[in-house]
């Protein structure tokens, strides 16, 4: 990893948030941590060595202003040569029982707003010369999933704005990484989530997994596309390469996944 400087951490109330952040300031990294509770925001930055010399700001990033507080305090800490994007929602449910609001708010929380917070820092993250943007999805957004269909949109459209933004910025010193963790035991999980991954017999992995993919990444140096999991690594490049042997797959789980559904 380079040498020591600030990273934006977003999410940073929630578990894999969190967890992105201790691994972070472990590495003697200054952080700015933002989430919408305050409170576990700052038991989080009580717990961090002093060396993190960490600074908190609860706002709601999906708004202009609550993005606008984050880049000013960015700017206060000396700027951010690291951007960690790990707010998100998840969200199971029949596509056909979502109303406007829903779909709005999972595609504004997962994406839109990551996209519109990582274009307000990038005078920021290339002023450093050498930074690094990470940006959280899901193996449901390189495999889509029934009852997942908001949601795997959100993460596919992350997929792909990484994937985008790494080949614009290769030559301007943005390092641009994309993890995509498989079932992670946090409070998004709803009962139901949790329910049907028992009932599937899905592994899912604590958020200093996560973590430590993410510390992995910056460690190479380079940017690119981490799965995590076996074998939900092994499905999302299969879906990839040949759709059609997962949608007969799939098909046959549709019955378990509809019980599932609230």
């Amino acid at each position: 990893m380079k040498n020591a400087r600030t990273f934006v951490v977003t999410g940073a109330s929630g578990g894999i948030g969190g967890a992105i952040a201790e691994a972070v300031a472990a590495r003697g990294h200054r952080l700015v941590l933002a989430g919408r509770d305050g409170t576990r925001l700052a038991a989080l930055a009580s717990r961090l060595p002093a060396s993190a010399d960490p600074v908190w700001v609860a706002s709601d990033l999906a708004t202009a202003d609550g993005r606008a507080a984050l880049v000013t305090a960015c700017t206060d800490a000396g700027g951010a040569g690291g951007l960690i994007n790990a707010a998100g929602v998840g969200c199971f449910a029949a596509f056909e029982r979502m109303d406007d609001d829903r779909i709005d708010a999972v595609v504004t929380a997962n994406l839109t707003a990551t996209m519109q917070l990582t274009r307000a820092l990038l005078p920021q993250l290339l002023a450093c010369g050498s930074a690094d943007l990470v940006n959280i999805g899901s193996t449901f957004g390189s495999l889509a999933f029934p009852g997942h269909a908001a949601y795997s949109a959100s993460k596919f459209g992350l997929y792909g704005f990484s994937e985008a933004l790494r080949r614009e910025f290769a030559d301007r010193g943005l390092c641009v990484h994309h993890i995509a963790p498989r079932a992670t035991d946090t409070a998004l999980n709803s009962a139901a989530v949790n329910a049907l991954n028992d009932a599937m017999g899905n592994h899912s992995d604590t958020p200093a997994v996560v973590a430590q993919a993410v510390l992995a990444a910056l460690d190479a140096g380079r940017g690119g596309r981490h799965f995590l999991g076996w074998p939900e690594k092994l499905f999302a490049r299969l879906n990839l390469a040949c759709p059609a042997l997962v949608d007969k797959a799939l098909a046959g789980k549709l019955a378990l996944i509809r019980r599932h559904l609230p």
